[in-house]
């Protein structure tokens, strides 16, 4: 049987079969829009790839199917051990971002104060997920790539994101990101609910979410600006080697505030069609709310995810300043 994880996890069943065997690996799936494939042969790496936390962000999800199809083809060896994630597939069959509130916010037991609802549930079924994976196997080196689309343009088309962590980075990640070719790499500073910190903080994996572009429908996706993440992608999983760089320098930042969206008289004094990283110059207003306002403190800022529309409590908005290579702590 041919297993394609996301028109079963579209279906909303289960397959009729859960689990298999092909030459190069043996297949199980876990539950919906999650599948487990362990190689014949040894290996040295478990590694979670995740797609689809918001459902309207496809770009990403049809990477992950097309990896999956060909591992599962015989295409492309695998060698390490795999779980794939399809993370909100009740949001993905709707294609909204989300249902009742932010999936990416509810990580790292944040799911317990959610109101009731579906994703609180699948968050906790993720996050149980992922501890069952890494714990199964202690000695093999932890990865997890969560795989995202921002809702606006960017100045850099392909970015990621290092979740805050009081420990160095993996040096090997961080060779890796470099030669996708990312056009910038954004380190948080402070813990935060995603799905990329919890399984940094809980189960101790090299984390980082990646952004590929601007969300849009199955099928309009145009898969060749990613063509270094896709090779990247599939170097990982097969134990090939990687092309070396050959796009321009990667740009560096760092969090210096989140804009937090606290009073329903909260304005972001920004245009709607702002782009991720629009560079403010110091002194620049961009936020106003009955008990604060925000104006940029440094010599110049770079916002990211503006979004005015976020529910009260959640940030409306990330500022960023640049910062050299050297100053990400590695190992």
């Amino acid at each position: 049987m041919m297993l394609d994880i996301l028109s079963v996890t579209l279906s909303g069943h289960s397959p009729q079969t859960t689990q298999g065997e092909t030459a190069n690996l043996t297949w199980q799936w876990l539950g919906e829009g999650a599948l487990m494939l362990t190689p014949h042969g040894g290996y040295t790496q478990s590694v979670v790839l995740s797609a689809g936390i918001h459902g309207n962000e496809t770009a990403p999800i049809e990477i992950i199917n097309q990896l999956v199809t060909e591992l599962l083809l015989g295409k492309l060896p695998l060698a390490v051990r795999l779980l794939v994630i399809l993370g909100n597939p009740p949001a993905i069959r709707a294609g909204e971002r989300y249902l009742t509130a932010d999936i990416n916010r509810m990580f790292g037991g944040r799911h317990q104060n959610s109101p009731s609802g579906e994703e609180p549930k699948r968050a906790a079924f993720l996050e149980q997920t992922v501890i069952d994976f890494f714990d199964a196997d202690s000695q093999s080196m932890r990865l997890h790539y969560d795989l995202h689309t921002a809702i606006r343009g960017s100045h850099h088309i392909r970015f990621g994101l290092l979740p805050y962590q009081s420990a160095p980075y993996s040096a090997a990640m961080l060779r890796w990101l470099q030669d996708i070719e990312l056009d910038a790499l954004v380190m948080h500073t402070s813990a935060g609910g995603t799905f990329a910190h919890f399984s940094s903080e809980h189960c101790l994996a090299a984390s980082c979410t990646l952004e590929l572009g601007k969300a849009l429908p199955f099928g309009e996706n145009q898969l060749t600006q990613f063509s270094a993440i896709i090779a990247g992608l599939k170097a990982l999983v097969s134990g090939g080697p990687l092309p070396k760089r050959t796009t321009q320098a990667m740009i560096f930042y760092r969090v210096v505030k989140s804009l937090l969206k606290q009073q329903p008289d909260f304005q972001l004094l920004v245009a709607d069609d702002t782009l991720n990283f629009t560079r403010f110059r110091q002194g620049t207003r961009l936020t106003e709310q009955s008990n604060e306002s925000y104006r940029v403190q440094h010599e110049a800022e770079w916002i990211l995810f503006p979004n005015p529309r976020v529910a009260m409590g959640l940030r409306a908005g990330i500022m960023l300043v640049q910062m050299d290579e050297s100053e990400l702590p590695r190992v």
